[in-house]
């Protein structure tokens, strides 16, 4: 191999990150170890070093790269607490402490492996259960509970606060509950060839029969998004100014229903933008949000039509029980996107969040047009049409 590859093999790059993630990452961790390291020095000098050690690696995980499978909590409590376990074991039940020492990091891979959490620090748990002093070997059993039980846990809840405070981290990484609808691929993977699906991606992994830092979800969605971007390179710059529907009918929320209902009848809309006096958005109502609200509070007529007219009908007298105008009806927030966003930005918006229209704005937030799905159907199919 020449001495050039060999280097570069040296150098593996990097996933690349945010600055504001990485800011964020070593915040987290300063306060998490901080927190760890009290509590470490309550239980006694001797233990202060390890434990921030193995905890230190851990914090790695938890707060740098929270979407990995090897941070979620039963890897990390598993990971900590079975090594902890089989640590303490070996070094009472093996004389020789090398031979002890390489028993207790090998059995606590293999059980990590086994109950499926696997944890990177566990191993340095466990040789920290053989190796320590005499303080932590007094402790026996007892140090399943303090101080590795105590550091699991305080480093437990602060990686479950702190993830969640910022957008785009998600933690535990949780799996789909079984049998709930899942949102539809994006046009992008699907509209002429054939899209990746969770058992394509499951048996990839098994045929590289290794062990792959990535979360199977987060797989999807860098497939996903990555197949977005390459779409969005060889369109074009497309965007939504482009494709919107620019003669929009709005409503205001004080509006009444009845004049909203008559306004999407005759113009044939779906969904109706709801401004405020600047024509900024502030919510969006459909024909399902009248239908819902039908549902709701019109019971003494059978007929559908009958409960409709009911519903959007004004109230005669000072009082009433239903809604009467269109503010008490609309979505919000709603979603939006800019005039200069690129179309394909909308495909996730679309799929994701269950929606069949997205108001156009422009820098101000003042609506200039809607695009429905339809719309970026068209767009999509002309797209593709073009490609040779």
């Amino acid at each position: 191999m020449p001495y050039k590859q060999i280097i570069a093999s040296l150098f593996h790059a990097s996933a690349p990150v945010g600055h504001k993630e990485k800011i964020v990452s070593a915040i987290s961790a300063f306060v998490a170890i901080l927190l760890t390291g009290i509590l470490s020095a309550s239980l006694g000098k001797s233990a202060l070093p390890l434990m921030i050690a193995s905890m230190g690696a851990s914090s790695v995980l938890l707060f740098a790269a929270p979407h990995s499978p090897m941070a979620q909590p039963w890897s990390f409590i598993g990971g900590h607490m079975v090594s902890a376990f089989i640590g303490i074991s070996c070094y009472m039940l093996v004389p020789n402490p090398f031979v002890a020492a390489a028993l207790a990091v090998a059995l606590a891979i293999f059980a990590m492996h086994w109950l499926r959490c696997l944890h990177p620090p566990g191993g340095a748990t466990s040789l920290a259960m053989v190796i320590s002093g005499q303080e932590m070997h007094a402790l026996g059993y007892g140090a399943l509970l303090s101080p590795v039980g105590l550091d699991v846990l305080i480093l437990m809840i602060i990686a479950l606060a702190v993830n969640n405070l910022f957008p785009g981290r998600r933690y535990p990484m949780l799996a789909p509950a079984a049998g709930a609808a899942k949102p539809a691929a994006p046009a992008a993977l699907t509209f002429g060839r054939m899209a990746l699906n969770k058992e394509d991606l499951e048996s990839a992994l098994k045929d590289m029969n290794a062990y792959i830092d990535v979360a199977e979800g987060d797989l999807e969605e860098i497939y996903n998004r990555a197949s977005l971007h390459h779409m969005r390179r060889h369109m074009g710059e497309v965007i939504c100014r482009d494709i919107m529907t620019r003669d929009v009918g709005t409503a205001e929320y004080g509006d009444e229903l009845s004049t909203v209902w008559e306004m999407m009848r005759q113009r044939k809309l779906k969904g109706v933008p709801v401004v405020d006096r600047a024509r900024r958005v502030i919510g969006i109502v459909t024909i399902v949000d009248f239908l819902k609200r039908v549902d709701e509070t019109q019971h003494a007529h059978p007929r559908v039509l009958d409960r409709m007219r009911a519903f959007i009908r004004r109230t005669t007298g000072l009082t009433t029980d239903k809604p009467e105008v269109v503010g008490q009806i609309m979505s919000a927030p709603v979603m939006t996107a800019r005039e200069d966003t690129h179309i394909v930005s909308l495909i996730p918006l679309f799929s994701e969040h269950n929606i069949h229209h997205v108001p156009i704005v422009d820098k101000e937030g003042r609506v200039t047009g809607m695009v429905t799905q339809t719309d970026l159907s068209v767009a999509l199919y002309r797209y593709w049409a073009a490609m040779p």
